[in-house]
C-alpha cells in the first residue's frame, strides 16, 4: 500500500481560508445560515471553518450543529460491520433556515442523500448547500454535487482519500491511499 500527499497541512489551511470567504460571499452575517457538519468527519472541518469565520472575520452568532446520519444510510444492517451512531448536536430551529452540509470528502454522494433524510427530522429548511474539502468527481452514485469544494481529486474506486484533522489525527494533511 503506497501513499502520495494531496495536500499538505500550509495548503489545508489556504483552501480553509478560500471556504470562509466563499461562504461570506454567498451568506454575509449568516442571521439565517447554519452550518451543519455531518457525523464523524464532517465536524471536524465545520469546527474548523466555524472557527475562522468568528476569529479572522468577526461573524457574531454562528450556529453550528453536527448531524448523524448513521440510521439513515442506504447500507445500514447490510454489512459485517455493526455501524457505531455518533451524536446529532443541532440545538435550534432549522425551519426556513439556510443550511450549509459540511463533510470531508465527497465520495458517492450516498451520505450527503442520508443527510438531507435525516434534517427532515428537524424541520424543512429553506435551501440546502453542500461543502466538502475534497470533491472525489468521478466516483459518485448519485446527482450531487458540491457547491463549496476545497479541491477536486480524480481518484479512481481502488484509491482512498484520506484527510487527516491536527485535532484526531495528529496533523492537517489530505493523502491519496492506493491498495
Amino acid at each position: 500500500m503506497s501513499q502520495k500527499i494531496l495536500l499538505t497541512a500550509k495548503e489545508v489551511n489556504i483552501i480553509l481560508h478560500r471556504l470562509a470567504c466563499q461562504l461570506i460571499e454567498n451568506h454575509l452575517d449568516f442571521s439565517n445560515t447554519i452550518l451543519i457538519g455531518i457525523q464523524p468527519r464532517g465536524t471536524y472541518l465545520a469546527n474548523r471553518l466555524a472557527s475562522i469565520l468568528k476569529e479572522e472575520y468577526q461573524i457574531k452568532d454562528l450556529k453550528v450543529g453536527f448531524l448523524d446520519i448513521t440510521f439513515f444510510r442506504d447500507d445500514f444492517r447490510r454489512g459485517e460491520k455493526t455501524l457505531e451512531a455518533n451524536r446529532t448536536e443541532i440545538d435550534f430551529i432549522v425551519e426556513d433556515k439556510k443550511i450549509v452540509f459540511i463533510d470531508d470528502v465527497l465520495y458517492t454522494g450516498r451520505s450527503i442523500r442520508s443527510a438531507l433524510t435525516a434534517i427532515q427530522s428537524f424541520g424543512r429548511p429553506s435551501e440546502i448547500e453542500l461543502l466538502t474539502l475534497i470533491d472525489r468527481r468521478f466516483s459518485r452514485h448519485l446527482p450531487i454535487q458540491p457547491d463549496y469544494r476545497g479541491r477536486q481529486v480524480d481518484a479512481i474506486n481502488n484509491e482512498k482519500v484520506l484527510v487527516k484533522w491536527q485535532e484526531n489525527d495528529g496533523e492537517d494533511a489530505v493523502y491519496l491511499e492506493r491498495k
